[in-house]
């Protein structure tokens, strides 16, 4: 078995059943696991970035972080979903999608019979490509043209990055200690963390 740098077990599956066959066996007594899967370009027979998330998340797992590998493999963390993490649009669209399909398993339908009863899945944030600022962060912005100013010259991936901080705060409080320390750290020209 080859192991991560974090001694996470690294599967390279040439197919979505390869890693499903391993999901069926290790899902619910494994805590994470490094999919190596080859670059596009490569045209090596491999699982795909897609078919993985769509794989993992039947079996209430989710997608986390992505390494490089070499020039033919990135390697891609996935692990179970945590109590209460947020759901985005994009992954609630899919497990609606892969529900209809009859791939959902019983550890995915659990995740979103969790997210449901706790409002989690009604709260999914919007894709980076379809997300817009949250009103109160416009408000604090037009308040403060330093800050906005700061914000302009954003890229969208910076700018998400803050959306997401806003919409995935757990309470008001914490929502609105994120947004004043956002303004406050743009303000003095220096990029939120």
């Amino acid at each position: 078995m080859q192991t991560y740098e974090d001694g996470v077990e690294i599967l390279v599956p040439a197919s979505a059943a390869e890693l499903e066959a391993w999901l069926d066996e290790y899902h619910g007594e494994r805590t994470a696991l490094w999919v190596k899967i080859a670059k596009k370009h490569t045209g090596i027979p491999s699982l795909t970035w897609e078919e993985m998330v769509d794989t993992v998340l039947c079996f209430g797992w989710i997608d986390g972080l992505r390494r490089g590998f070499d020039d033919t493999y990135f390697l891609q963390r996935t692990t179970p979903r945590r109590p209460r993490s947020a759901w985005s649009q994009v992954n609630v669209d899919k497990a609606a999608a892969l529900i209809a399909e009859g791939r959902m398993r019983p550890r995915g339908f659990a995740e979103i019979e969790a997210a449901r009863a706790d409002g989690r899945w009604e709260k999914a944030y919007a894709s980076q490509k379809n997300a817009t600022a949250p009103p109160d962060l416009v408000e604090a912005l037009d308040a403060n043209p330093a800050a906005r100013a700061f914000y302009e010259a954003l890229g969208k991936s910076d700018r998400f990055a803050l959306y997401l901080r806003l919409v995935t705060a757990r309470t008001e409080k914490t929502r609105l200690a994120r947004l004043e320390q956002m303004v406050a750290t743009m303000a003095g020209s220096e990029r939120p963390s």
